[in-house]
């Protein structure tokens, strides 16, 4: 559950604020335990972005499963004086017992549409509010970003770079799984290779061409190991030098019944350095000698080489993926719709919530996706080729059925975005996706404001 991040599963019970426990306390003792609906939804785009694709529920539907209050972790709570002896023993079996529907890892979604919605008594929702946020809240951002910069390579082959640069060694392993489920074909982590099955990929570092009194003997001598599998980095020193040295290496290898993979430019003006590259490959007989960018590569710098000419096959993207930047954050919500069969929500101002439990209904046309419509749970389906996106996956804490595999849900993601119009898939200036309110949960939503403002306001 919590792999290379040296926290075991028994802890994960205190992986939650404060408040949470503090007001699952006083809901034990004040015996306000009813049944309460959450909903987890993004309040809104962050600049250039139209659409979110959601990822992490494998983690939280694994997380629900399993987290509990073991011995370490009520002494702990013990020591802090915060918490009574009756409380304490009532955690000590506590187990969550919710239900959860959610959107199937993939689904590209938009702005106040439920994520997912947590059903089970409030103790239950409210305790793992903090994770539930935290694992959906990271895989979903670097999704996306990963998404975009699938987006702007334009059929181009890009490999995940980001584990030495992300924010901690879950954030690593997340990170590669996210991007391979937005498109990537692969990543440099070797662990989460073998963790979550993604195809690994790398070349080699500039300090190892250092290593060597010469580049092109260093050239020579990582070929000689890999002679079938050599990417050679040609910017340590001049990137036209190194090219040159590259083309000998790839026509050496040649004349020995082997192969040149490609070559990595990592600096300078990948665009024009790429069309000399590919130039002298081309001259010297190696046109399948594929062409690798990297280094401070995102969306935007993809999409420019690409305007430029650049000859670029594949991409390594690091750094600015792995930590959204530009994006680094969501407002990202999880907030009360229901409680004990009534409907809540909030009225404060920029941040005001939809009430009662929900369906996501989306409208297709010549198999693209034309608007979304949000409704009660129970409501019939609002037209006839609507189709759900919220799936019962979760019943009494228990899973239902097998989720799709990292793969499935990678090829579920690459479908949507070929049914979303490109208007919405733009990386700047781009439409904003059409999500409207049923009739049904509209009339909710008016009444329960006006009970609200009449109650508070008079």
């Amino acid at each position: 559950m919590a792999e290379a991040t040296g926290i075991g599963v028994d802890e994960l019970g205190l992986l939650t604020d404060l408040y949470q426990l503090t007001m699952a306390q006083s809901y034990f003792h004040h015996r306000h335990n009813g049944t309460a609906t959450f909903s987890l939804f993004i309040r809104s785009y962050p600049p250039d972005f139209t659409y979110f694709v959601a990822a992490g529920l494998a983690t939280v539907l694994e997380y629900l499963e399993a987290v509990h209050f073991p011995p370490s972790a009520l002494a702990y709570l013990r020591q802090t004086g915060r918490f009574t002896e009756d409380f304490l023993a009532y955690l000590a079996n506590w187990r969550f017992r919710g239900d959860v529907v959610a959107m199937p890892e993939g689904t590209v979604f938009f702005v106040n549409e439920p994520i997912l919605e947590v059903t089970a008594p409030i103790i239950d929702a409210q305790l793992v509010e903090s994770f539930v946020i935290n694992a959906v809240h990271l895989q979903t951002l670097v999704a996306t970003k990963a998404a975009r910069c699938v987006q702007a390579a334009r059929g181009r082959a890009l490999i995940d770079f980001a584990l030495r640069r992300t924010h901690g060694t879950d954030a690593a392993m997340k990170v590669a799984r996210a991007s391979y489920l937005a498109g990537f074909e692969g990543t440099s982590n070797v662990l989460a290779g073998r963790y979550y099955g993604i195809p690994i990929s790398g070349t080699m570092a500039h300090s190892y061409i250092m290593s060597f009194a010469d580049e092109l003997e260093a050239f020579r001598a990582f070929a000689a190991t890999y002679p079938d599998q050599t990417v050679l980095l040609i910017d340590t020193y001049d990137t036209l030098v190194g090219a040159r040295h590259a083309v000998q290496v790839g026509q050496e290898l040649a004349r020995a019944g082997h192969k040149l993979r490609g070559v990595r430019l990592d600096s300078g003006d990948i665009a024009a350095l790429s069309k000399q590259v590919r130039a002298m490959l081309d001259a010297a007989g190696l046109n399948e000698v594929r062409i690798v960018a990297s280094g401070g590569l995102d969306e935007y710098a993809i999409d420019a080489i690409l305007r430029a000419g650049g000859c670029v096959d594949v991409f390594g993207v690091g750094t600015r993926m792995g930590v959204s930047a530009g994006a680094p954050y969501y407002d990202i919500a999880y907030k009360l719709v229901k409680y004990d069969g009534r409907p809540v929500a909030k009225l404060s101002a920029d941040k005001a919530t939809l009430p009662e439990d929900k369906q996501v209904w989306r409208c297709t046309r010549d198999g693209h996706y034309v608007e979304d419509i949000l409704t009660l749970r129970d409501e019939a389906p609002p037209a006839p080729a609507a189709e759900p996106l919220l799936q019962e996956v979760m019943r009494d804490g228990r899973r239902l059925g097998t989720l799709p595999s990292l793969h499935e849900a990678r090829d579920r993601h690459l479908e949507a975005m070929r049914r979303l119009p490109e208007p919405y898939r733009r990386l700047s200036g781009g439409a904003t996706y059409p999500v409207r309110l049923s009739a049904e949960l509209r009339a909710v939503q008016q009444e329960v404001e006006s009970e609200l403002l009449q109650h508070y306001t008079g």
